[in-house]
């Protein structure tokens, strides 16, 4: 017997019968691959689907053509004697063969038909199922993603499955109820979770529906939670817990505040109440002191003027008419001081009712000018008259004389030798604004805050000669505000004074009217 090396046969054998099996190996893995690839990118239920179909279609196939064999092997053989009409022992085989081949090749036609039909339907079926399998990564990303949204919130979230298990929970949550990270896992109970969560608190339940529940829980440490709890539509439901101490205190510091200033508003208005009351008592009592004392006074002034004209006799010594003269002018001052006070509290209690009739701005202006122009030129003052308006204002003459003398007073009084006061007016659209500008000494800012006060004199650095009872601004503003108005002043120290009055401008309607 000849070895392998000589024959030549053998080592040509193996060789091809090697090449053979890596040909069907990679023919294998050639039709396997697909397959493979499916298998990772399907999802398990696509596999089990399609698998389900395709062997249901196989077995169908078998059954079918298990039933067909059956069926032509006891339908061929009657078939042919009939069809021969000879005996079966004279029979041959064409004559079997032509008998049998038509219902046999028909019956092979309906096998591959229906088989085809078959796995047709398995396949539609499996592609109606087809979905991808997500991969492990994509998902280990997602949950990633899902945990790092919840640690991302300032609150604490938990969610729990309808049996009371936990799915999911960040930090926040975990801090909320002092639980360590191992303590409080998913699938811990709910009724473990609550029990940390109130452990040394007080609870009370704000409100309760079918779809929602808030509860309030109050700690030793004086830390605030508000939980809330809502259902999920797949049957579970989720709790959030919110820290509201900062909350809480807030609105309690806005309760004190609002009481507080529920308190003060009280009081201020209960001594608003009791200085009204005391103003109306200090008006009333000055009117009535005046009154009663310009009696005496009109006495006391006729019977010096009597002396002064020695109407029933000399007095004897010429120092007495001086004396007399002297008594007249401070009977006479004092006179003019109480009739002052007593316009200011005819003003104010609004006994005093104003006239309103038509005037003529510019009509105004120059008969004030003509009035006080010989007290300025003996004060060494210009009085100045400014430009034309041509408005018409409707106010009680009287007093907006009244109240344009008073400032022109003051103006005069205190400007020095070789000044200007300028007393002009401007209209507007909706009104009219008079104006009684000075060069005088002017007003330091604590100065123009006790102009409002009646009888407000300041010190002897603003008067030259103390004249008055220093209720000219105080009347000159109520003059203005009883017509509508408002007085505004405005002074700077070493420059001089402004007072502007605005007042309002005859309407449409009045005009028509009159």
């Amino acid at each position: 017997m000849r070895s392998a090396e000589t024959s030549g046969v053998g080592v040509r054998g193996f060789t091809l019968s090697n090449g053979r099996r890596d040909l069907v190996t990679a023919i294998c893995t050639f039709v396997a691959a697909p397959f493979q690839r499916l298998a990772t990118e399907l999802s398990p239920v696509t596999i089990a689907v399609g698998a389900t179909a395709l062997l249901a279609a196989a077995l169908s196939v078998v059954v079918d053509a298990a039933l067909m064999q059956q069926d032509t092997a006891s339908r061929d053989w009657p078939a042919a004697g009939m069809a021969s009409a000879q005996p079966v022992a004279e029979w041959t085989s064409e004559d079997l063969t032509g008998l049998a081949a038509a219902p046999a090749a028909s019956a092979t036609t309906n096998l591959w038909t229906r088989g085809g039909v078959a796995f047709g339907g398995a396949f539609l079926i499996t592609a109606l199922a087809f979905r991808r399998r997500r991969p492990r990564s994509q998902a280990r990303h997602d949950r990633d993603t899902f945990a790092q949204l919840l640690d991302s919130l300032p609150f604490g979230v938990a969610c729990w499955t309808g049996t009371g298990k936990l799915l999911a929970c960040n930090e926040e949550y975990r801090v909320r109820l002092t639980a360590a990270g191992e303590e409080l896992q998913p699938g811990c109970a709910y009724r473990e979770a609550i029990r940390h969560l109130f452990t040394g608190g007080d609870v009370a339940t704000l409100s309760e529906t079918e779809g929602r529940r808030l509860m309030e829980l109050h700690r030793p440490d004086g830390t605030c939670l508000l939980i809330e709890e809502r259902p999920l539509p797949d049957g579970g439901f989720l709790t959030i817990v919110t820290d509201i101490t900062v909350q809480r205190e807030t609105d309690h510091l806005l309760s004190a505040v609002r009481e507080e200033q529920r308190l003060l508003a009280r009081r201020y208005h209960e001594e608003k109440l009791r200085a009204e009351a005391a103003s109306r008592s200090k008006t009333a009592f000055l009117a009535h002191l005046s009154h009663d004392i310009r009696t005496p006074l009109n006495h006391i002034i006729g019977f010096a003027e009597m002396m002064r004209h020695q109407t029933y006799g000399p007095l004897g010594d010429t120092r007495y008419l001086d004396y007399v003269q002297a008594m007249q002018d401070s009977g006479q001052r004092l006179l003019d001081f109480f009739a002052t006070i007593l316009e200011l509290a005819e003003l104010e209690s609004g006994r005093k009712v104003l006239v309103m009739e038509p005037l003529m701005v510019d009509d105004l202006l120059r008969q004030v000018r003509r009035r006080y122009a010989a007290q300025a030129k003996g004060a060494g003052v210009v009085l100045a008259l400014g430009a034309s308006c041509g408005a018409e204002l409707q106010g009680d003459r009287f007093s907006l004389e009244r109240m344009l003398g008073n400032l022109l007073e003051n103006a005069i009084r205190f400007t020095p030798t070789g000044g200007q006061v300028t007393l002009a007016a401007f209209a507007a659209a909706d009104g009219v604004v008079l104006e009684v500008t000075d060069t005088g000494i002017g007003m330091s800012e604590e100065r123009l805050a006790s102009l409002s006060q009646p009888f407000a004199f300041g010190d002897a650095s603003f008067t030259r000669e103390h004249k008055g009872a220093g209720l000219g601004i105080a009347i000159a503003r109520t003059i203005a505000e009883l017509s509508g108005g408002r007085l505004a002043i405005d002074s700077r120290e070493a420059l001089g004074t402004t007072v502007a009055i605005s007042l309002p401008m005859r309407s449409v309607e009045q005009q028509i009217a009159a």
